[in-house]
């Protein structure tokens, strides 16, 4: 597998940045704004992520998505690490990630990337998403807020 960085002529990954985020407006407003990267396996895209400068000296993570059929092979994690070495190599001091309430595997996969939590965004998927969103049979409401130093 190959990760590597979205060509500017290459079609976005769509339906996979839905997998983690259910707004298409919001994902097309925020890749615009960031860089977006790709895991190829052979020539099949099957995982993405986004990063988003949102300060000085800080980075966004705002979309980790793997394809279902691929799930449980180590793809979320290696995507998470990746990321966190381009943050670094950027000279970016923080690197932050959102992720909703109802996420119990996304929040223990950035756990065990290195993140800790450092806030709630209460009922930011209220204010946020015209659509209720379910996971996991818990409703998503607010956004677990995580950060690591880099």
């Amino acid at each position: 597998m190959i990760i590597r960085k979205r060509k500017t002529d290459e079609d976005l990954p769509m339906e996979l940045l839905l997998l983690a985020d259910p707004s298409e407006e919001i994902v097309k407003e925020y890749v615009t704004r960031g860089e977006c990267f790709v895991a190829e396996l052979g020539q099949e895209i099957v995982g993405v992520y986004v990063l988003l400068p949102t300060r000085p000296e800080t980075i966004e993570l705002v979309n980790v998505a793997v394809a279902e059929e691929m799930h449980g092979r180590g793809i979320g994690k290696q995507l998470v690490m990746d990321a966190v070495k381009v943050a670094s190599s950027k000279g970016y001091k923080t690197i932050e990630v959102g992720t909703g309430n109802s996420g119990i595997g996304q929040l223990a996969l950035y756990q065990k990337c290195g993140f800790r939590i450092v806030g709630v965004d209460m009922d930011f998927f209220i204010r946020h998403y015209s659509d209720e969103i379910f996971e996991n049979g818990i409703q998503c409401r607010d956004m677990i807020r995580l950060a690591q130093d880099l």
